[in-house]
């Protein structure tokens, strides 16, 4: 196998995703309408509590709606990363699947393709989400909007990752809808998505500890600081970590060898 076929075999695989998207009209809204709820009338409420208060890594004061765009903006990823995985397990109930993984190119190779098909489409949702905010008067500073590419593309990974790890373990599709569910809500809600870790620590301890060891959280903050042109070092190795992690346990987890999909039985 030549480095062309390499190069085929992903824009095929990103073509794909691109045209699924592009025909799943509801898809694209549903992601956009849920942050911007989000935006537009939850954070209106807090808005009256809060008010305005210092918020790192501004070190200015900051209105609510500012401070929690990142966190939607990772809460998109997340949820693409999930909808992504759950076409991989609707492709391997259909049989489709099965065709892309007999194919001659390494299997690992196939899964890495896909994640960065989906994060493709997840960085257009969120820079779509970040034109409709700016019109909202919710900007950040004009080099920001190119500054956090590389922080969407390594928390798109990591987000993505995850989910292809749950969709190996996941046989039947309507078991994922579920399983989405207990694993989304939990990481959003115990995370610094809505407030600031330090806050979150003067009101319960136990809490910021756990969102502390939050893969989600580290990829807020490193969205976070990215839209502002710093780089959080801590955050960035957190995700880069969690994403070697997950993308591994996904691999093995489509091992028709080793992992689950062995015990389960062959995709499709």
């Amino acid at each position: 196998m030549t480095a062309v076929h390499y190069l085929r075999c992903l824009n095929g695989i990103v073509a794909r995703e691109a045209l699924r998207f592009l025909h799943q009209r509801g898809r694209f809204i549903a992601a956009l309408v849920r942050p911007l709820v989000w935006l537009f009338i939850f954070a209106a409420g807090f808005r009256a509590v809060l008010g305005v208060s210092i918020i790192p890594p501004y070190e200015t004061y900051v209105l609510y709606e500012v401070y929690i765009t990142p966190g939607l903006v990772a809460m998109i990823q997340l949820f693409n990363g999930m909808q992504s995985s759950l076409s991989m397990v609707y492709d391997r109930e259909m049989g489709s699947m099965k065709t892309l993984l007999v194919s001659p190119l390494p299997r690992w190779y196939l899964l890495v393709c896909k994640l960065f098909a989906g994060v493709a489409v997840s960085i257009l949702q969120v820079y779509v989400f970040l034109a409709i905010a700016w019109f909202w008067g919710i900007e950040a500073p004009a080099y920001g909007y190119v500054a956090v590419l590389p922080a969407l593309i390594l928390s798109g990974l990591m987000l993505g990752a995850l989910g292809l790890l749950l969709s190996s373990a996941i046989k039947q599709l309507e078991n994922f809808a579920g399983v989405m569910n207990f694993v989304i809500f939990p990481m959003f809600f115990a995370s610094s998505a809505l407030y600031p870790l330090w806050r979150i620590n003067e009101s319960s301890p136990l809490l910021y500890q756990i969102c502390a060891v939050n893969p989600f959280t580290h990829a807020v903050e490193l969205i976070r600081f990215a839209l502002y042109g710093q780089v959080n070092p801590t955050a960035s190795l957190w995700v880069l970590g969690c994403l070697v992690l997950f993308l591994g346990l996904a691999i093995y987890g489509y091992d028709p060898a080793r992992g689950l999909i062995a015990r389960r039985g062959a995709p499709g």
